[in-house]
């Protein structure tokens, strides 16, 4: 793997859990700034051909 690919999917996990955290904590607009970093990260990925598999946010 290499760095792109390892860091791409290292910001999409964190991403990920602080998304899980804003929900939790019930902060709607850091839900939607999280939602939308993630939707770019994954867009991102996606043009790169980095598999992201199945997620949990």
């Amino acid at each position: 793997m290499d760095a792109f690919t390892a860091g791409i999917l290292q910001r999409i996990r964190t991403t990920e859990s602080d998304l899980i955290r804003a929900r939790e904590s019930g902060d709607d607009f850091l839900v939607d700034v999280e939602q939308a970093e993630l939707e770019d990260l994954r867009r991102l990925a996606a043009e790169y051909g980095v598999e992201v598999g199945a997620t949990s946010a």
